[in-house]
């Protein structure tokens, strides 16, 4: 299997985390399983759109198809072949699809693969409110916040044993043994790792995010009153790498409750797991950027998608200091594949992040207005138009009518 790569289009390149990026970057796309295909394709559709209304033909993106999931598996029997591996690594930017992870056996996730292959160690996930759709809140246009999760580290490294393997058994034995720690022998086993250095870069792109981006508060989200030397370490070392390298542009809220302004500056603070799922339902307001491991940050980020009531309409970001996978964050729903019925917002969200990050705002910027158009003026796929009363738009139909929209603006 070899990929044409094309011939006028140069890589996006790298310098300490900033994006340098040529007019015609040559970006991937993986099209996913179940409903992928459908809901990438409106998305390249869109998304080019928006570069061509935004800059002519002065920019354009030079999209290359690399194979992945079912897909790569009917052609090469393979799930992740070699060359997808090669490509990823030399492009370093890719638009995905969803890809089928099963559960509890098989073949291992190729999305945890490729984060690690490019060491995408943040999971940026906003979550806003988009006038017109049916939520839970009463008032959901209180939302406005974007989980900074850790994508490389915590329970999502795998390392875990059944309870009847080997491995289990010499684990179990070396917990008695060694350090006295009773442990039943029908126990599986799974090690929860999480690192400083790790924990501490996710916490500057947090912060380097608030700060661009003028955002109020960050906020860590952790279990550290049972998990003290993991998730309570990535309290203390989030804390650490704040108030050493960023004091200037940052206040706790413990100062500020002990009486000193917050003068402008970012408040810090830090929230117990369990107490951020009912923050955000009851004060959605007050929380704006939310920092957290991998495991919380994966349970928080589908929790705030359900307050604005469609978790469809959700992208997300895989960032690292050189390379970004940028994808929906719903799954394969194989039951809608091949029926035009899919709602692709989630992925062209994703692109509209891809964007923003490649800095090409403007762009972003006919993408979001139009997504909000389309909504305010019911024009929507079936799972929002159910709600709406009103006739659904298909896959294509959805992504046709968000093109005509950007032609207005």
């Amino acid at each position: 299997m070899l990929y044409k790569e094309p011939e006028d289009g140069e890589k996006i390149k790298f310098d300490k985390g900033k994006w340098i990026v040529p007019n015609k970057p040559v970006i991937l796309y993986i099209e996913g399983d179940g409903i992928g295909p459908e809901i990438t394709n409106a998305a390249i559709k869109v998304i080019n759109k928006a570069v061509e209304r935004a800059y002519g033909s002065s920019r354009e993106i030079k999209w290359l198809e690399v194979y992945a999931g079912e897909k790569a598996e009917k052609l090469v029997n393979d799930r992740f072949p070699k060359e997808t591996q090669e490509m990823l690594l030399k492009y370093r930017v890719v638009l995905k699809g969803p890809l089928e992870t099963p559960i509890g056996k098989g073949w291992k996730s190729v999305n945890v693969a490729i984060r690690l292959m490019l060491d995408l160690y943040a999971n940026i996930r906003p979550v806003k409110y988009i006038e017109g759709l049916e939520s839970p809140l009463k008032h959901p246009e209180k939302v406005d916040m974007i989980i900074f999760r850790e994508n490389t580290d915590d329970l999502y490294r795998g390392i875990e044993y059944p309870f009847n393997s080997e491995e289990a058994k010499k684990i179990r034995d070396f917990l008695r043994k060694e350090l006295k720690v009773e442990i039943e022998d029908d126990t599986g086993i799974g090690i929860k790792v999480m690192s400083k250095y790790k924990t501490q870069r996710i916490t500057r792109l947090a912060i380097q995010y608030a700060i661009e981006h003028k955002r109020k508060k960050v906020t860590i989200m952790h279990k550290g009153n049972v998990m003290k030397y993991t998730e309570g370490a990535f309290r203390e070392w989030a804390y650490e790498v704040a108030l050493k390298e960023y004091r200037d542009f940052i206040v706790t809220e413990e100062e500020i409750n002990q009486g000193k302004p917050d003068q402008g500056k970012i408040i810090l603070n830090d929230r117990i797991a369990d107490n951020m799922f009912q923050q955000i339902i009851i004060r959605p307001e007050e929380y704006d950027i939310i920092l957290a491991p991998n495991v919380n940050g994966d349970y928080i980020s589908d929790a705030a998608g359900a307050l604005i009531g469609n978790i469809g309409m959700l992208g997300g970001a895989n960032i690292g200091d050189e390379g970004g996978m940028f994808e929906a964050i719903h799954g394969t729903a194989p039951k809608y594949a091949g029926k035009n019925v899919a709602n692709p917002t989630g992925i062209i969200k994703a692109g509209e992040l891809m964007l923003r990050w490649m800095g090409w705002n403007e762009a972003a910027d006919l993408i979001e207005k139009a997504i909000n158009m389309a909504i305010r003026d019911k024009k929507v796929t079936q799972d929002i138009a159910r709600f709406m009363g009103v006739k659904a738009l298909g896959t294509k139909e959805y992504a046709d009518e968000l093109i005509k929209i950007m032609d207005t603006i």
